[in-house]
């Protein structure tokens, strides 16, 4: 397909149908906390950070987020285990007090669903790396969500993020495609999205029963979700894992 990729800093009138274009994310992921409280707001705090890709008749085919942020602030320095909230609430902290920053972190690519399979989710890591090269950074992060560990929602993620096919390459293919864009896996992320809710929520965002205490597998999830039934609540803890893309 042939597609033009943008800053929404460079194409604002695509602010509207950058959001209307379709997807099919969980609902409970869209009730992330953190998501809910800055998600919608990347786009005007960051639209030098945020990619649009539009066909041959103009539609919006594939949208990308990242976000500036300063990792050798005091207290950080480290890829925290709290993956993509956390540096979510760096990103927006930092741009509030106008800090020094000298990282970018993917926060998500998204392709529409009706053109999965054909390689876009590449070309937009690739426009997000050049994007970020050409704004002077030397290194980009990414709490990556496996696509493949849909799957296997039982499997520890460390276990899942190490394996490898004979040519070396991860067998998940989004952290694949990752790795032959030039990342390097770093470590998993345990907690990198958490999202808390009753059993009433949870039956609502899921259409299952939760009546009975323990894990419960959920489609979309990448682990199960721990259901407690005295308390009336659950709760996903979703791990990722941190990839480092150099620059240089």
């Amino acid at each position: 397909m042939d597609m033009k990729i943008t800053t929404l800093a460079e194409r604002p009138e695509l602010r509207g149908p950058l959001w209307e274009m379709p997807d099919d994310w969980p609902v409970f992921v869209l009730n992330d906390p953190v998501g809910w409280a800055y998600f919608g707001q990347l786009a005007d705090a960051f639209p030098e950070f945020t990619l649009v890709a539009t066909d041959e008749g103009g539609e919006v085919v594939a949208r990308a987020h990242a976000v500036p942020f300063q990792l050798g602030a005091p207290g950080r320095g480290k890829l925290p285990p709290t993956g993509w909230d956390q540096v979510l609430m760096w990103a927006f902290s930092d741009h509030r007090r106008g800090a020094r920053v000298d990282t970018v972190s993917a926060l998500d690519i998204t392709v529409r669903p009706d053109l999965r399979g054909k390689g876009l989710s590449g070309k937009m890591l690739a426009a997000m790396r050049a994007n970020a090269r050409s704004r002077g950074f030397t290194e980009v992060v990414a709490p990556v969500r496996p696509s493949g560990k849909l799957l296997e929602p039982a499997t520890p993620m460390a276990e899942y993020a190490r394996r490898t096919r004979v040519d070396g390459l991860p067998v998940d293919p989004w952290l694949r495609t990752h790795v032959r864009a030039g990342g390097v896996i770093v470590c998993v992320a345990p907690a990198s999205m958490a999202v808390p809710g009753s059993l009433a929520q949870w039956r609502e965002w899921t259409g299952l029963p939760f009546d009975s205490d323990g894990w419960v597998e959920v489609p979309g999830a990448l682990v199960p979700v721990r259901c407690v039934l005295e308390h009336d609540f659950a709760t996903y803890v979703e791990p990722n894992v941190w990839v480092r893309h150099s620059l240089a």
